[in-house]
């Protein structure tokens, strides 16, 4: 088929990929200049199969999405939030409360795994050389920030997945760098876990999809579809004024948080909410003193990773706000947990400090949005919220697969769009 792909972060690269893998003409356009220039640019990098933990889970509840001394793990509200903000925050509680909430966590979690797994296979297969760190150690300050974590600890013991606890001594064995003046309860270790530079892979991936034949349209913005047949793309080139159309056989949506407004033409109202995640990236001061791996703060949702020789620091979820600039809280936030912990770690002088905001695309139910919607010629694959990265690999797969007739190697039911009347 011909086929189009809009987005070219690290869900839209892997999409084209994969479909490009099958044998498909895929054209792929993005507003921005090159790839991976938005929620894929600087993010933690986390994939933690068994621990992605739902923005909105019964452990944190919707107290953690109210502004106050609580919430240092939440979604921080900045301003007062607009009647359909309300209503979407509305939804996550409801969907937060739901039966359906754990067997929805419970796929995003085997979905992860089945991601980490593709991404191994593509990266060997591919021989691709990207800025890896392998385990993850779960930190918490005090007895009362574990007992948050129950559920998410629950399901690791039902599940079998792999990890250990740790006291604050065996903590400090497997990370010899940790800050002993700050307070640590217990730790959790999961040596499955890794954290990759997010960019640097979807750049690999977007040269191998090129050799392969797919085309990439930068600096392209999709202003219109139309799905009179097939599906009709009206789009324009950064600094020029005429519009150009192209049609193909289908269209795969993976503009993040733009998208909503792209489809809403077509009769799909899609309930997407940004969701900011802030980082700070800075290069290692001492290697000594940095983490070996991958260190997650629980309580305020933080993650410490060393990316080959640097530190990126990331979290800080806020909803509302300005998109185009960072909020100097969250990254105040963010500067001090990587100080209560690795105090010596990164070098913060002579303006190699890189500090960053993305929008991510957050649906009220913690799910996404993968597969065919009720209009034939239009596919998603978006809707991830903060774990776009550790869910790209294994949705591409999947979508690829759904396009071709075959049976997907997970059910994914629970994430297709018309459970949303989509």
């Amino acid at each position: 088929m011909k086929l189009a792909v809009i987005g070219a972060g690290i869900v839209g690269i892997t999409s084209a990929y994969e479909l490009t893998l099958d044998g498909h003409e895929v054209t792929v356009f993005e507003r921005r200049q090159t790839a991976a220039e938005e929620a894929s640019f600087a993010c933690g990098g986390l994939i933690a199969a068994g621990w992605s933990v739902p923005l909105h889970s019964p452990d944190r509840g919707l107290r953690q999405l109210l502004p106050g001394p609580h919430s240092a793990a939440a979604l921080r509200l900045v301003g007062l939030p607009r009647a359909s903000q309300w209503q979407w925050l509305r939804q996550c509680l409801r969907a937060s409360t739901s039966g359906a909430h754990r067997a929805a966590a419970a796929q995003l979690h085997l979905l992860t795994r089945y991601s980490q797994q593709r991404l191994d296979a593509l990266s060997s297969s591919l021989q691709l050389t990207h800025d890896r760190a392998q385990g993850l150690l779960v930190l918490w300050r005090s007895e009362a920030n574990q007992a948050q974590a129950h559920s998410a600890l629950a399901w690791l013991r039902e599940q079998d997945w792999p990890h250990q606890m740790l006291s604050r001594a065996q903590a400090h064995q497997v990370e010899p760098a940790l800050n002993a003046h700050t307070p640590l309860h217990a730790a959790l270790w999961l040596p499955e876990a890794t954290a990759v530079n997010c960019r640097q892979f979807a750049l690999l991936l977007k040269a191998q999809a090129q050799q392969r034949g797919c085309r990439f349209e930068f600096a392209h913005t999709v202003e219109r579809l139309s799905t009179a047949g097939g599906v009709t793309l009206t789009h324009c080139q950064a600094g020029q004024d005429a519009r150009h159309e192209s049609r193909f056989d289908a269209v795969v949506v993976c503009a993040g948080a733009t998208s909503a407004a792209l489809l809403r033409p077509l009769g799909l109202h899609l309930p997407l909410q940004a969701v900011y995640g802030h980082s700070i990236s800075a290069a290692l001061r001492e290697p000594l003193d940095a983490p070996a791996a991958a260190v997650l703060d629980a309580h305020q949702q933080v993650s410490i990773t060393r990316l080959g020789q640097r530190i990126r620091v990331a979290g800080g979820l806020q909803f509302g706000g300005a998109p185009a600039r960072e909020s100097a809280a969250e990254l105040r936030r963010l500067h001090q947990v990587l100080s209560d912990w690795f105090p010596g770690a990164a070098r913060f002088g002579g303006g190699g400090v890189q500090e960053w905001q993305g929008a991510q695309a957050f649906l009220p139910d913690a799910g996404l949005l993968l597969g065919q919607s009720r209009l034939p010629a239009v596919w998603f694959n978006l809707g991830h919220g903060g774990s776009g990265w550790a869910l790209a690999c294994g949705c591409a797969r999947a979508l690829a697969d759904q396009m071709q007739g075959r049976v997907t190697d997970l059910d994914l039911a629970g994430f297709a769009p018309q459970r949303l009347g989509l």
